[in-house]
């Protein structure tokens, strides 16, 4: 298990480490190959392991004492070895593998609320320093000197000014002008899809401020194509919501303890997960849960916004994390089977979520105190979820279910939001549906119930039963009636296939009145027109990579796959 832990991590590692040279090629569609690969890598090494420890140990294969024996050796020897908490994460996914086990079984696996990844670092991640000795100018210089790409620059000089200009702008605005001493910026870039981000910090006299600068290969080469200086900015680039990093650390724990320094809101979780250790932060997810419940009294309750026909969802009292889990049947409007449900969300987990789908982790087999739960919350799960929540004792086992960031539903968002933040929201609606469609998703049901409002305000989409590529549906024009009996049926009187979808239509049910319906109208009104949706769907299948940027809202970058 040491050996496959350490060939995971050597694959783990090689993959990422092609992500500078898809850069410098500009080889877009090999960016998402390997996000697709390196995702899956974890599942396969587990499974190619449990089943050779089955075959090895035969008849022994479900012995609990010499598996508590094996722990022990196991940990003896991993002591010493970087990032053990992960070590110890890969021998528990092995053991729940081969035992199928319901809770946690501290006897033949590293007991989860134990397991602080961030425990003994000692050490810190590698950065390199610049002074500032008189002239931000010189500083930035000598900082994007040292991080020259194979491909030449577009315009350096260039780049170092926009630097320096909105470093210089920043701090004025904020009344730093002149307190300026030093930059510190991890040694290591950071990848994502199309663009490639130096992450650190800005020091002065008594502060300190985050700093992302993203890279943007273009044709004629690389140039600076943003400057993060605020929190929230940087945050929203290490979000939830979008696609892990490639970046080849040594220790990851020592890059999360940088990142905590700028990023001081960000739950620890998530931090590994965006980093690219996804199964790291569901482990540390699963600790924030429970260290809440053991410091507070707090219960388990329905989450706030309508019921969902396909899943339930249940939420922890003052804890932003919600729990879905799949009904047993579903209503006759919701022609989907369970296992289809899913593979959306697994498709979603591997897809470019380009800020606007939440990353859903999946859980199975947890357990959770029976008194902690809200008594129609309880028998909402065991009579209507029964194939995956039952009652034990003292216990509720939850077999399987999806835990994601909870946000505001977007509806109860906007009945109590001041005319102000309700226009900013709907204009936030509209941009997400459109900065789904760039990256080849369409939600299916656009209601204003399945899309969430985050604490910086952005709008997320988060009910996935739906969910279908852009390049799957046929986008139609409304047929006109030609008869007066036509137009005076109450149902559809032209043939309508499963895939069909009328964009016309769409502005029916969102519930928009007065002013909310004209700015949406204003500023989307284009997403209503079938034209629009299919000159987009040609540019998809034509191989165009349209990507949707972390920074500068509403600026969409494409880059041909030629």
């Amino acid at each position: 298990m040491v050996a496959a832990f350490a060939r995971y991590n050597a694959e783990y590692r090689a993959i990422t480490r092609r992500a500078p040279e898809r850069f410098e090629n500009r080889d877009w569609s090999g960016v998402q190959a390997d996000v697709v690969e390196r995702l899956d890598l974890y599942s396969s090494i587990v499974n190619q392991t449990a089943s050779e420890l089955r075959q090895r140990l035969d008849a022994r294969a479900m012995d609990t004492a010499l598996w508590a024996a094996i722990k022990a050796s196991y940990a003896g020897q991993i002591a010493g070895l970087t990032d053990p908490e992960f070590l110890k994460t890969f021998f528990s996914s092995i053991t729940r593998r081969l035992f199928d086990t319901v809770g946690v079984d501290p006897a033949i696996e590293f007991f989860a609320l134990d397991l602080d990844p961030l425990r003994g670092i000692d050490t810190q991640v590698g950065t390199n320093r610049y002074a500032n000795r008189g002239s931000i100018e010189l500083l930035f210089e000598e900082l994007l000197s040292a991080f020259r790409f194979r491909t030449p620059w577009r315009d350096f000089e260039g780049s170092v000014s926009h630097v320096a200009t909105d470093v210089k702008l920043h701090l004025k605005g904020i009344g730093r002008s002149r307190g300026l001493q030093q930059v510190e910026v991890i040694r290591t870039v950071f990848y994502q899809m199309s663009r490639a981000y130096v992450v650190g910090r800005i020091w002065g006299d008594g502060w300190m401020l985050p700093l992302a600068i993203a890279f943007r290969n273009t044709p004629r080469g690389v140039l600076v194509d943003a400057v993060m200086l605020r929190e929230s900015d940087v945050s929203i680039l290490f979000s939830f919501t979008r696609s892990y990093f490639h970046v080849d650390l040594e220790r990851v724990g020592e890059a999360v303890m940088f990142l905590r320094s700028i990023l001081p809101s960000k739950p620890i979780s998530e931090l590994f997960t965006v980093l690219g250790r996804a199964k790291q932060g569901k482990t540390e997810r699963y600790r924030e849960i429970f260290r809440h419940l053991d410091e507070t009294a707090d219960r388990f309750i329905r989450a706030p916004g309508e019921r969902g026909m396909v899943m339930a969802c249940f939420t922890l009292e003052n804890f932003d994390v919600i729990f879905k889990v799949i009904r047993d049947t579903f209503p006759a409007v919701k022609s989907i089977r369970r296992e289809e449900v899913m593979a959306k969300y697994d498709m979603v987990f591997k897809h470019d979520r380009a800020g606007r789908l939440v990353d859903a982790q999946e859980f199975k087999r947890i357990t959770l105190p029976r008194h902690r739960f809200d008594p129609d919350m309880l028998a909402e799960l065991t009579g209507e979820c029964a194939l995956n929540v039952n009652v034990e004792g003292d216990d509720v086992i939850v077999g399987h279910c999806y835990i994601e960031r909870r946000m505001i539903p977007l509806n109860l968002y906007l009945r109590g939001a001041t005319p102000e933040e309700a226009e900013l929201a709907v204009i936030e609606y509209g941009q997400a549906i459109r900065d789904l469609a760039y990256t080849n998703i369409f939600a299916g049901d656009l209601l204003l119930k399945n899309f969430g409002v985050t604490r910086h305000n952005r709008v997320i989409f988060y009910d996935y039963d739906e969910l279908c590529r852009i390049t799957d549906c046929r986008f139609r024009d409304l047929p006109q009636a030609t008869t007066d009996e036509d137009e005076m049926r109450a149902e559809t009187w032209f043939y309508v296939a499963d895939n069909d979808v009328f964009p016309e239509t769409f502005l029916n049910f969102l519930g928009f009145e007065g002013r909310l319906r004209e700015v949406f109208l204003d500023k989307h009104g284009e997403i209503l027109q079938a034209s629009w949706w299919r000159a987009l769907q040609e540019r998809l299948q034509g191989g165009d990579v349209v990507e949707v940027l972390p920074y500068h809202p509403h600026r969409v970058r494409v880059a041909s796959s030629a």
